[in-house]
């Protein structure tokens, strides 16, 4: 199956400076190795990116005490999960937590195969982990965000 869609993402942040990442596997592909990513999804037909990422957010970490920023990335790509390929279009926000448990609710049936974990990383540890990232791109651009420098408009952060 082939799905064309736009998505929001997220980029959460506490009062210390770190990145809230969840981490996955492909429970359709269990030859893929795990990776870390930012919470985010498919956008519905006539939802904005901004509503869009704050259901999202809320429903892959459960974290409601949060304060949503504009979209300082965006990013296009394709990629295979749960036997399905998409060809994305994504629109990725900031976001300020004041609250930092991890406790998803909503999730689709696919969501709840796929996660293992929530972490929240510090940046410099971020940085010097082997371990795969979505965005691809990511650790080229997090450390003026988790230090509150946000670009003047979205940066394209698509993989190369």
């Amino acid at each position: 199956m082939r799905a064309k869609r736009p998505a929001a993402r997220v980029v959460p942040i506490d009062e210390a400076g770190r990145l809230l990442m969840i981490n996955m596997m492909d429970p359709g592909d269990a030859s893929k190795p795990a990776w870390w990513e930012i919470p985010g999804g498919g956008m519905d037909p006539g939802e904005s990116s901004h509503t869009a990422a704050t259901r999202e957010m809320v429903e892959e970490t459960g974290i409601t005490d949060f304060e949503l920023g504009p979209v300082i990335w965006t990013q296009e790509c394709t990629f295979t999960f749960a036997g399905m390929f998409f060809d994305s279009q994504e629109w990725i926000h900031v976001a300020w937590c004041r609250e930092t448990e991890f406790k998803p609710q909503g999730l689709e049936f696919f969501e709840q195969l796929a996660f293992r974990g929530s972490k929240w990383w510090e940046i410099d540890e971020l940085l010097a982990s082997p371990e795969p990232v979505l965005p691809p791109r990511l650790r080229e651009f997090i450390e003026p965000i988790a230090s509150g420098v946000l670009p003047n408009n979205p940066l394209d952060i698509s993989p190369f």
